[in-house]
């Protein structure tokens, strides 16, 4: 008797205290679909934060996911968990890889999300210049950004590209009115090629273009605009060159070069209008290889405040106030033509 009351209370404590299976499937609530998106898409969001890195203050990710049914939908749904979760500045790129549900199964689809949304503007702009010719549709809502992106792949380089677009974009933008470090202006460039040369004046260059015997190949090259050849003359006997053509005029190796410039210890004295165009020509030909290239000191205006030989062209009629080489009413120069 005993022993029967035992049983039934052991049974009876045993049910109260582990309900069977049909119990537990009437009490636990069923999840929808919906829920199950959700958890998914949290467990991608939560993915991408925590391996995620930080740079200059702002937090960044890139995650990969298989393609889904929705998939702008649904990287939507990550970008709102991640939003939710991220409360410092952020930017993150989520984007479906494999065989998409589209009627173009070769399209993916890519979200970038952030705030403020100017990370986002600037990843955007970085991560459309990685993926040329293959966004094919986006949607811009500031802080959103999506994008249909044929064939995204993680055995390819799309991730590291992405990456690169983030860092970036985290960059903090430079003050317009700074000059950016390790940049010089036109005129500490000019006093660089300066250093460089050893510059003649215009009475030293004179002396040495008369000189009966020269070691070397001389030439005087005008690299002056036509303009101002019109409006000022030249010096007689002077070549000719645009600026733009000068390196390939005179680099020997060159195809285009001039047929005097068969050798690179040729001595080149150049000269512009006023000195500082001339100079960083002169240490461009010595970069190709003319080392003896050289300019004038202060241009084809210190060769005219000289009173060395010129010839200006005069208009009829008119006198002019300079000493002139000689009775030509026109430049006399050998004219080089591309």
């Amino acid at each position: 008797m005993s022993r029967s009351r035992r049983s039934a209370s052991s049974v009876t404590s045993r049910e109260s205290i582990v309900p069977d299976r049909s119990t537990q499937s009437s009490n636990s609530p069923s999840l929808t679909l919906e829920d199950v998106r959700n958890q998914a898409a949290r467990e991608i969001a939560m993915r991408a934060v925590g391996y995620g890195e930080t740079v200059d203050g702002v937090r960044m990710g890139v995650i990969l996911t298989l393609s889904k049914e929705d998939d702008e939908g649904f990287l939507r749904r990550v970008a709102l968990c991640i939003q939710q979760n991220v409360l410092q500045n952020h930017v993150f790129a989520v984007a479906t890889t494999g065989t998409s549900t589209r009627p173009d199964t070769g399209a993916n689809t890519l979200l970038i999300c952030g705030a403020p949304e100017e990370y986002v503007q600037r990843a955007v702009l970085l991560a459309s210049s990685k993926f040329l010719g293959r966004i094919t549709d986006t949607t811009n809502d500031g802080p959103v950004w999506v994008a249909v992106v044929r064939e995204i792949s993680p055995a390819s380089a799309d991730e590291t590209a992405l990456w690169d677009a983030l860092r970036k974009s985290a960059r903090p933008p430079m003050d317009p009115l700074v000059p950016p470090p390790g940049s010089l202006s036109a005129a500490a460039l000019v006093d660089a090629a300066r250093a460089r040369l050893e510059r003649l004046t215009p009475a030293k260059a004179y002396s040495e273009l008369l000189q009966p015997a020269v070691g070397a190949p001389t030439f005087l090259v005008d690299i002056r605009s036509a303009e101002e050849r019109t409006r000022a003359g030249g010096i007689h006997g002077s070549l000719w060159i645009d600026r733009n053509a000068l390196e390939r005029r005179f680099d020997p190796r060159s195809e285009e070069r001039l047929l005097i410039v068969d050798r690179y210890d040729l001595r080149v004295i150049l000269f512009c209008e006023d000195g500082r165009a001339s100079s960083l020509a002169a240490v461009s030909l010595q970069h190709i290889g003319l080392l003896n290239a050289t300019d004038i000191v202060g241009g084809y205006r210190a060769w005219r405040e000289a009173r060395l030989p010129v010839d200006v062209p005069i208009p009829p009629g008119a006198q002019s106030d300079i000493d002139v080489a000689d009775d030509h009413t026109a430049p006399s120069v050998i004219l080089i033509l591309d």
